[in-house]
């Protein structure tokens, strides 16, 4: 048997028992968006009408690390009229975290809910990830890797 079929038969078992079998969302897709902890115990939801910036990092990534600072500039030049910003932690040392972000002065909201926001949103596993989310809910894009600041800032015009 392939190993691609194998996978599909295991999946369709999995799904057959109960396990959870929500794709993540494929670009032009709407979001089923999981229910969303920050860090500081708030719930997130998606506001309607406004696109989303959802970023996943890890304290760990040099890369995420100065991918972060744009995405906080971001985050502070958006305010109430761009689009909304939200990233995903892969750790789940909710200190470390919160440490991490004092160390560098960042202010935007972070979730720990990586497993649940990765199965609705990233078919990828790579890091930093931006995923933007159009205004009517669906997946745009999945940008992976590090942005130049720019680019970054450019994210303003999608809302």
């Amino acid at each position: 048997m392939k190993p691609s079929r194998r996978a599909f038969l295991l999946a369709a078992a999995a799904c057959t028992a109960g396990a959870a079998c929500a794709a993540p969302a494929a670009p032009g897709e709407a979001v089923r968006w999981p229910e969303v902890t920050l860090l500081d115990g708030a719930r997130w939801a998606p506001a309607a009408g406004r696109a989303q910036v959802v970023v996943f990092w890890s304290i760990s990534c040099p890369f995420c690390k100065r991918h972060n600072a744009h995405v906080d500039k971001l985050y502070r030049a958006a305010g109430d009229g761009g689009p909304q910003v939200l990233t995903v932690c892969r750790e789940r040392d909710r200190a470390a975290v919160q440490r991490y972000l004092a160390a560098n002065g960042y202010a935007f909201p972070v979730s720990l809910d990586h497993d649940a926001l990765a199965a609705a949103l990233a078919a990828r596993r790579v890091i930093p990830l931006t995923l933007l989310i159009d205004r009517q809910g669906r997946l745009k894009q999945a940008i992976p890797g590090e942005m130049f600041e720019e680019d970054v800032m450019e994210l303003l015009t999608f809302a």
